[in-house]
């Protein structure tokens, strides 16, 4: 089988990939850069799946890395696509509480917002009905005004024309199969490789444990869903979220306003039976359904994390009225015949720490003198993916210089 060279190796063609290799072509313009992706073209999992929502920082606590990439990354996000004439909407969110007791969540959010350096502001019921006239909200609301919806498509089309324009060299349907002393072997044959880059998303704990990290993690993929609304573009003008539970990591039934003002409801977080599971039997995988399905279940009876009550609440999800009540909860007239078409799944590449058996809440990563591991990289890791690839990057370079 023919081999071929690269002083750095990026294994995944998604948001964080692609950036990676950038900056491996900026930081070291001699060095050769090879970017393989398993499917015909980069983008095709979470990174041009996702919702297209810039977040703006003020969900995550304050000592973590999403707190100090997501404020970051918006701004960055939002001037690459303003500087390259990309489509973005600069709609803002609303937070909206449904009773008292949330009330208490707002403020913590608030907080976090405020220490995040996040622009936010604790409004009225009425100041949040001037924003958005359907909203629903118990006494206040958040207003997030830098939140933002883009095409992730268009921004990964860009960024591809970007790597490509600095030299990287792109290998699309080439897959990781393992790492032999001969290089890492492919389905097109070998690659040796002077620094592996690791950010293949479903499958980066796998691709990990090869080079003896992800030790202590695996992926645990959760589905999600939105339905489509039928409504005029700008029939609600803003994203209205919920207030979220704090002790996971999904946000709740929302609305989402798309670049062209359309809206979508959801997303579920359903429990996936395997790491591409899609749509019914696409992409069907006996070992990993085997794998997946016995911690599933070992988690469900435990309830450990409050996987059990999660898992039956986001199932109920798949039913249409039930969605369509959860939206009607934050905001008014919604009816379920605008709501009758599902967008395309996504699944979100949630890792789980299998020694103190919990969901990782914040980005993970691992590596050495030889490899980067970047191993939890879930929402909000498009927004911030430019400023959290370059303190990834920094990371190697200080390997590298020590070795």
């Amino acid at each position: 089988m023919p081999c071929i060279n690269a002083d750095f190796l990026v294994i995944g063609g998604g948001v964080i990939g692609i950036n990676m290799a950038i900056l491996a072509r900026k930081r070291y313009p001699d060095c050769n850069v090879i970017l393989i992706e398993k499917e015909p073209d980069i983008g095709i999992h979470a990174s041009g799946r996702n919702s297209g929502v810039l977040h703006a920082g003020f969900y995550y606590t304050n000592d973590s890395l999403k707190a100090k990439f997501t404020r970051d990354g918006n701004s960055a996000l939002t001037n690459y696509c303003l500087e390259n004439s990309l489509n973005i909407n600069r709609c803002g969110k609303l937070v909206v509480a449904k009773n008292e007791a949330e009330l208490n969540t707002l403020d913590i959010l608030h907080n976090r917002g405020e220490h995040n350096q996040v622009e936010i502001y604790k409004i009225t019921e009425k100041e949040a009905k001037e924003i958005e006239p359907r909203v629903k909200t118990y006494e206040n609301a958040l207003w997030s005004p830098t939140t933002s919806s883009v095409d992730p498509k268009q921004v990964m089309a860009s960024l591809l024309k970007d790597a490509k324009s600095l030299g990287v060299t792109i290998l699309p349907n080439t897959t990781f199969l393992k790492k032999t002393k001969d290089g890492i072997k492919t389905n097109n044959g070998f690659i040796n490789a002077g620094y592996v880059i690791n950010s293949a998303g479903l499958y980066a704990d796998k691709i990990a444990k090869e080079y003896e990290f992800s030790q202590n993690h695996t992926i645990l993929p959760f589905k999600g869903l939105y339905l489509i609304g039928s409504e005029q573009p700008g029939s609600i003008r803003t994203n209205i979220y919920p207030v979220p539970d704090l002790n996971n990591p999904f946000l709740g039934v929302h609305f989402t306003i798309a670049v062209n003002g359309k809206i979508k409801l959801g997303p579920t977080a359903i429990p996936a039976f395997w790491r591409e599971h899609y749509n019914g039997f696409e992409n069907f995988n006996l070992k990993e359904l085997a794998d997946i399905t016995l911690k599933e279940i070992s988690l469900f009876f435990r309830n450990e994390f409050g996987f059990r009550d999660l898992a039956l609440v986001e199932m109920l999800k798949y039913l249409r009225p039930y969605m369509v009540k959860q939206g009607s909860r934050i905001a008014e007239n919604i009816e379920i015949k605008n709501y009758k078409s599902r967008g395309p799944a996504g699944i979100r590449a949630q890792l789980f720490n299998t020694e103190k058996r919990k969901l990782e809440m914040d980005f993970i990563y691992e590596g050495d003198s030889a490899s980067f591991h970047i191993l939890n990289a879930v929402s909000p890791a498009f927004t911030c993916s430019i400023p959290f690839s370059q303190y990834m990057f920094d990371k190697i370079d200080n390997y590298l210089s020590r070795h």
